[in-house]
């Protein structure tokens, strides 16, 4: 048993199939199949359920699915992180966020992190979910996801940096707009532009909305926030979004009015890692640059 026949047996899990890992790898499917069955014949019994469609693990391959995927995310970090030690101030900073995460939240860090830091590599690569940034970041060596925070995963550590309270986008020209706040019962009689589908932030609002008894209507959803808040300035609904840092609330100017709904939980955001304690030094940086930079912002809109 390989650290590359675990690399391949943790790469089909995740695919579901020996033929398009091979593809990836570059190589036969009966050279990955030689991979699971060193590790079968190693381990004494079945690691994949094989099917029409693919594959499946089965019991235990889902057991040493789960091992193996720890084991090798922290090693291929640590090995990243030893060799960003040998360059010394030179090595990279990989992050996986949402799609407009970066302007919202990181644009003031990013640009005082490269004059400080100007060798050093920033690499984005963006999900469209927490759930996807939580798979990228235990499948590859990145070392930090930007997340709504949620309930725990396992072999993840999350950390709250921001809570972002709730505002409703109408605009300017709607009757709510002069309102200097919105009250949840009031929620139940405005068409909703909702929330990505699956999304934590949409999970963490509807809870809330359940919890205060309110049903919504909405005939409209959007991939991200940005697209609610255009859709509700063109009239097409009211977006229910929370207020990102540099956002003036009340109001935002222009065609667009954002009112309080202090009634709503705040959204939790912040970092997700692997391991903290295994963060690179740069990492660490850029992390904490993007928690001062979010908590100044936030406190120059209170």
């Amino acid at each position: 048993m390989t650290l590359d026949d675990l690399r391949v047996f943790v790469a089909v899990c995740r695919a579901g199939s020996l033929s398009a890992v091979a593809r990836d790898l570059g190589c036969t499917q009966s050279a990955v199949s030689q991979h699971v069955r060193r590790l079968e014949k190693r381990i004494g019994t079945a690691l994949l359920a094989r099917h029409a469609r693919g594959a499946v693990p089965t019991e235990a391959g889902r057991i040493l699915q789960a091992a193996a995927a720890d084991g090798i995310a922290g090693l291929d970090g640590a090995l990243r992180h030893l060799a960003d030690l040998v360059r010394g101030d030179t090595g990279s900073v990989r992050i996986t966020t949402g799609a407009t995460t970066v302007r919202h939240f990181m644009s003031e860090a990013i640009v005082g992190f490269r004059r400080r830091h100007p060798d050093v590599r920033l690499e984005f690569e963006t999900k469209n979910s927490g759930r996807g940034c939580f798979d990228a970041l235990a499948a590859d060596d990145l070392d930090l996801a930007w997340i709504t925070i949620g309930k725990p995963v396992r072999g993840i550590e999350q950390r709250p940096v921001l809570e972002l309270p709730w505002v409703l986008a109408v605009g300017a020209d709607d009757p709510l707009a002069s309102r200097p706040r919105i009250d949840t019962p009031d929620l139940a009689g405005i068409r909703h532009i909702r929330l990505p589908q699956n999304s934590t932030s949409r999970s963490h609002l509807d809870a809330a909305l359940a919890e205060a008894g309110v049903t919504v209507r909405s005939d409209t959803s959007v991939a991200d926030w940005d697209t609610a808040l255009l859709l509700a300035e063109l009239g097409l609904g009211h977006a229910l979004v929370p207020a990102l840092p540099g956002w003036r609330v009340p109001g935002s100017g222009g065609p667009l009015r954002l009112v309080p709904i202090p009634a709503l939980p705040p959204l939790p955001v912040g970092w997700a890692v692997r391991s903290w304690d295994a963060l690179s030094p740069l990492a660490r940086v850029f992390a904490d640059d993007v928690a001062r930079s979010c908590r100044a912002r936030a406190a120059r809109q209170e």
